[in-house]
């Protein structure tokens, strides 16, 4: 079964963290993906830019509305991704308990449904 583990967690800048502090970052999860990937489990992993690089999309009121910045307004914004491919939801839970961020943010595990995949739907077929 494919899990998404979606990292929630403040979003310092670069120069608010201090060099060291984020070279430490990056190593802790430089060293979670490689864990990840040796046990044949990491799908893929994203770091995404800061929340205010988003838009956010919606049909509100029948009205298609752009919003620049994430939708929710909180401390704490999605900052990366991991998908893994682990045989149930226990051992999705057991390693996004290992990743460097649960000390500071929140994890998000969500069971993937669908994905696009080598040119095809994989799973559920999208509503068309």
């Amino acid at each position: 079964m494919r899990y998404t583990l979606l990292l929630h967690y403040p979003e310092p800048t670069a120069e608010e963290l201090g060099p060291e502090a984020l070279a430490e970052g990056m190593r802790a999860f430089q060293a979670y993906a490689k864990e990840l990937a040796e046990a044949g489990l990491l799908a893929s992993a994203e770091v995404l830019q800061q929340s205010n690089a988003t838009t956010t999309v919606t049909l509100a009121n029948g009205q298609f509305v752009v919003q620049d910045g994430p939708f929710a307004d909180t401390k704490e914004q999605l900052g990366g991704t991991f998908v893994i491919d682990v045989p149930d939801l226990d051992t999705a839970i057991e390693w996004a308990r290992r990743a460097p961020s649960v000390s500071w943010g929140h994890i998000e595990i969500r069971p993937t449904a669908t994905r696009y995949m080598d040119g095809s739907w994989q799973g559920a077929q999208p509503v068309k």
